[in-house]
């Protein structure tokens, strides 16, 4: 019983939780040119996709 509410949790923190996650990241920082409107529109058409790339190329494109 436990292990499968904890496999739902899990499916809800990467379907609904990481994308808005990512997108509050991508819109609170700054990006080099239109940089930040490409990556919102990445993480809108591709939600769970989107996010994970987001996340490890994404944010080490921010301007510091």
């Amino acid at each position: 019983m436990g292990g499968s509410l904890l496999l739902v949790l899990f499916i809800i923190f990467f379907i609904v939780l990481l994308p808005v996650l990512a997108l509050v990241s991508v819109l609170l920082n700054q990006f080099p040119a239109n940089e930040k409107l490409i990556w919102v529109l990445v993480i809108l058409f591709l939600p769970i996709f989107g996010s994970i790339l987001y996340f490890l190329i994404g944010r080490d494109r921010r301007i510091r």
